[in-house]
């Protein structure tokens, strides 16, 4: 009977899934609430909103909401650290999450059934398809496994027309061993795959944090997209293509204590986030979400405007998708096109549309031919965020033509280049100029050799590394004693007290401005100094965001890589800080912690660092005053 009824369900939109989950929340008693911008306002931890629940953290901590205990809303997100793996079917830096939230108020046995209900009722999806998991339990710190959850699904499922089985899988390389059994539905894994707090699993747990299991649920697209010898054997754990996670349920119930152990909360709370694009991929299963409305007309655009198919330049499309729906999301916002934090993070998405526009053969400005497509698919999202509507197409035409300029000056050196050679040949030695001289990147100036038939000398990647290594050397030399009467010795703990002062001079920029600068620095194996320039004493608030976001960069594990530059690159293309410009030689060794194209910090620096920020431990600030007249002084460990 429910599969009869499935089965003559029209697929609705991603629009209409959108209203209709809102709808289905204040029906049951939740106020629907307006969505936080991208770019939030006084949070200084972070450059975007990346998740449903992170404008409710305050709430879900305990500090009362002024609409009430239940909430629901549909929140743009956009998590940059997911850049490079867009291009898959499912992976996108830009997602919009559907969330309801119980404050102190239901716990699961009413969560599971309701959003079970959204699913299969409202969307229509066929519950032999639905999988879900729970918590395991952990024997260590006394948390039981989440059988009240497994429970529930086990009556919902059968309500539904199926005798749902449960399975104990334990870790997710455990489940490409096993798989899965038929009649299967609900499965229990470890505190990597189901456990939530802010800092990952059980042992990352902060103390005094609300914590918990979660029950996340997933869509079986068919055992004939599993890769077996690539992912093992399917399971909804795994990476394959066969089961994608379309929604979460947090069920904070718990607080880690100060001694390491964890209590009962007396109120908890549901905290629910159901991805918009996946729960319409499922509704029309497709396992490809460039498929769905959000997405498919820019793909069809492209097809128009550049002549070629989807199926055969997917990743292209995907990533130019993808990025300009971030792009305008954040310009509809206010935000500008620049070369600091979020306005380079949005330069970074319009520079790689361009780029695999022109992979696309999309040699004229494409952008103002796109944007009124995506602009229309979100007109129901509201004006409160979306402030700058009507401006957004002509600030994202300005910048595609500025960097089409950009790389037109990259192609004329290069063609210049070639007229030099005898033999009309583009050399290793000359894509490297073009990289550190005109910061022209090795792979775009190959794509364009290729794209407009210059010749490649034979060994031309292996003259570009040694190019490179020439210069490294030569780099070496140069910085030999550079920043050295800052750090006392170059052992272990003075490494990482070195990396960690570069962490927190970043966050004192992002704390209190861009106008910071160092002004001296003292490292022992013991402990960290930095002297910068300000003419007050900081707030508690202003240290306690400081030290949040060290400690933050931290968990993210981010890399520390380094390379050397011409000095009027380093400081005026990739603004890298340093505090002697002037006495610098020609060529400088600049450290980057993060994502080159969007780093977390940038400086000229003779080293030595940490390989990644995640073997530093927990930044603590110690001490905070003057040094001289307009100047302060931090003082921090790592614990």
């Amino acid at each position: 009977m429910l599969k009869q009824i499935y089965g003559i369900i029209t697929p609705m939109n991603a629009s209409e899934i959108r209203q209709k989950f809102l709808e289905f929340q204040e029906k049951r008693g939740h106020k629907a609430i307006a969505p936080a911008p991208l770019v939030l306002e006084n949070d200084p931890t972070t450059l975007f909103t990346g998740s449903g629940m992170q404008p409710l953290l305050p709430y879900l901590l305990g500090q009362p909401h002024p609409d009430g205990t239940r909430l629901t809303d549909s929140q743009p997100s956009l998590r940059l650290q997911d850049i490079e793996d867009v291009g898959d079917p499912r992976h996108t830096t830009v997602f919009e999450m559907l969330g309801n939230w119980s404050l102190g108020d239901y716990f699961k046995k009413e969560q599971i059934p309701a959003f079970f209900e959204f699913l299969t009722e409202v969307v229509g999806l066929d519950p032999q398809k639905i999988y879900v998991t729970c918590f395991i339990g952990n024997e260590k710190y006394g948390i039981p496994k989440d059988t009240e959850s497994a429970e529930i699904w086990q009556q919902v499922f059968k309500k539904a027309g199926v005798d749902a089985k449960i399975a104990e899988i334990g870790s997710a390389s455990e489940g490409g061993k096993r798989g899965i059994k038929p009649g299967e539905h609900i499965f229990f894994y470890d505190d990597k795959e189901n456990w939530w707090s802010r800092g990952g699993g059980i042992e990352s747990t902060p103390v005094g944090d609300p914590c918990g299991p979660d029950s996340e649920v997933f869509y079986d697209f068919g055992e004939d997209k599993q890769d077996i010898e690539k992912y093992g054997q399917s399971h909804p754990a795994s990476d394959g293509a066969r089961f994608m996670e379309i929604g979460n349920q947090v069920f904070m119930q718990y607080k880690r204590n100060a001694d390491g152990t964890f209590s009962e909360l007396e109120k908890k709370n549901v905290d629910f986030g159901g991805g918009l694009e996946r729960i319409t991929a499922a509704s029309i299963n497709s396992f490809d979400v460039f498929k769905i409305s959000l997405l498919k007309p820019i793909i069809d655009k492209l097809e128009e405007i550049s002549g070629k198919s989807y199926d055969n330049n997917t990743d292209e499309m995907r990533i130019i998708a993808d990025h300009l729906r971030g792009a305008y999301l954040l310009t509809a916002q206010g935000l500008a096109p620049s070369n600091k934090q979020q306005g380079y993070a949005l330069r970074r998405l319009i520079r790689r549309a361009v780029l695999k526009a022109l992979d696309l053969g999309i040699a004229q400005d494409f952008i103002p031919e796109i944007i009124p497509i995506i602009a229309e698919n979100y007109r129901d999202l509201p004006d409160s965020i979306l402030t700058h509507r009507d401006s957004a197409v002509s600030a994202l035409e300005k910048e595609e033509r500025a960097f089409r300029q950009t790389l037109s000056k990259g192609l004329k050196e290069m063609h210049k280049m070639v007229k030099l050679d005898t033999d009309g040949i583009l050399t290793g030695v000359d894509l490297f100029k073009l990289q550190d001289t005109y910061g022209f990147p090795f792979e775009v100036s190959v794509e364009e050799a290729y794209r407009q038939g210059i010749e490649l000398s034979k060994n031309y990647k292996d003259e570009f590394d040694k190019a490179l290594e020439e210069q490294r050397q030569r780099s070496k030399t140069a910085s030999k004693g550079m920043f050295k009467g800052g750090l006392e010795d170059h052992g272990e703990m003075s490494t990482k007290y070195h990396t960690a002062t570069h962490l927190t001079f970043s966050a004192l920029r992002k704390v209190l401005g861009d106008d910071i600068h160092q002004q001296g620095s003292n490292i022992t194996p013991e402990r960290m100094r930095l002297d910068f320039n300000f003419d007050r004493k900081l707030t508690p608030e202003e240290k306690q965001a400081v030290e949040d976001q060290v400690n933050e960069w931290i968990s993210q594990d981010l890399p520390v890589t380094f390379d050397t530059f011409d000095k009027a690159y380093a400081r005026d293309t990739l603004h890298a800080e340093g505090m002697f410009w002037d006495k610098y030689d020609d060529q400088v060794k600049v450290y980057t912690i993060g994502d080159f194209d969007a780093p977390v910090s940038r400086e000229i620096c003779g080293g030595p660092h940490v390989e990644h920020t995640g073997v530093l431990g927990h930044f603590k600030l110690k001490k905070e005053e003057s040094s001289s007249a307009g100047v302060r002084r931090i003082k921090a460990i790592l614990e």
